[in-house]
Order: structure tokens, then sequence, then C-alpha cells
């Protein structure tokens, strides 16, 4: 869904092969997940019916097994989206709402943006508690329960979820694979997590 090709470089920067995953059969002998993502929520949740692949990723998520989503990959997450019908994927509670249009910036939201923790998660680090990252995006989810709030960004007055993360299943919605070494040391965290047996996140 767009940002395959970018991510799987920046995994290969750091060492770690994957595949990629098209269809449930694929899914034998995978340790962790990500959905990557960018474009339009009802489009990607067509694409990913269309794979057979909703039910396996819904199991594989209500089992809390490592599950990294990106960009739209975090809103596929979400129950549901102002930017479309269809359902979510329901990992997370929560919906996904367009960006705020009277905070006097341009939508969609194109740029660097420093985060603001909220607590902790295998992407962030305490030593790094207001890296810069890159973000594309129009829309943004409001987690039901705040406690799944990780980190935060500004968008105008207002703050915009960045990362959210509940046990094993967690995403960003900027791109880390673009977001220079900041980025690239939270996917390498992320893949330590993973290595170090992937302890939940509460």
């Amino acid at each position: 869904m767009g940002n395959l090709h970018s991510v799987e470089t920046c995994l290969g920067r750091l060492g770690q092969g994957c595949s990629l995953v098209k269809k449930p059969k694929d899914l034998e002998g995978i340790d962790a997940l990500i959905l990557p993502g960018v474009g339009a929520f009802d489009p990607a949740m067509v694409n990913l019916k269309a794979t057979g692949l909703v039910p396996h990723l819904l199991r594989w998520g209500q089992a809390d097994r490592p599950l990294l989503g990106i960009c739209l990959g975090l809103q596929l997450l979400f129950e549901q989206s102002d930017e479309g019908h269809d359902s979510g994927l329901g990992l997370l509670a929560g919906r996904v709402q367009r960006l705020p249009e009277d905070c006097g910036e341009r939508i969609p939201h194109m740029g660097w943006a420093p985060l603001k923790h909220h607590g902790t998660c295998p992407l962030l680090s305490s030593d790094a508690p207001s890296e810069w990252v890159y973000f594309v995006h129009s829309y943004a989810a409001v987690p039901t329960d705040t406690n799944d709030l990780k980190a935060s960004a500004p968008f105008g007055d207002q703050e915009v979820t960045a990362v959210v993360w509940r046990g094993r299943v967690g995403a960003c919605q900027f791109h880390p694979e673009k977001s220079s070494d900041a980025g690239e040391q939270m996917l390498k965290r992320w893949l330590t997590w993973l290595h170090n047996g992937a302890e939940p996140c509460l």
C-alpha cells in the first residue's frame, strides 16, 4: 500500500530481512508484522479484504502478536474513519478523524514535527523525548482509551496522535523510514524489542 519499498530498504540498512505478505499462506513462519500504507482508508480495507488477510490479521492482533502499523497502517487498526464507510480492523478502540481545519495549518499535513511523549513503547526512548519525524496525512486517530496514546505531535494549536500502543500491537502516524536517523533508530529499537522477547507494553 504505497511505502513497502522504503520500509523494506530501511529494514535492510538495519540488517533485518523481511518478506512480503500477499496471501494468508505467506504468514507461515512469520514472527512479526508491519502494516505500512499510504492512501485512503476504504480502498485500503477493500484491498486487504481481497487478499483474504483480514481474518488472519484480526486473529494475529487478538492473540497480541507483534504488529506495527505505519501511517495509513495506524489508521486501519482502529474501528472507523471519517474518510470512509468501511470498518477498520478494530484492534484498537477509537475513530480516525479529519485533521482540524481551524488551526491555520495546511491539510494534508506534510513535513517534520516534534514528538511529545505520553508513555512508553518499543519505538520511543526516554533519552530522546522530542524527536522530529516526517508526516504526510490528512487524518489522525483518536483512541478511546487515552492510555493507548504514547506520543502526539503539534498541529497548529492542537496535538494529534503520533504513536499508539497496546500490548504488542502498536503504530505510528509518521513515516519512520523517511524520518532520517531518528526514525531509523525507532525501527532499530522495535527490532531489538522483538529479538529480546517482545514484552507487552501497557
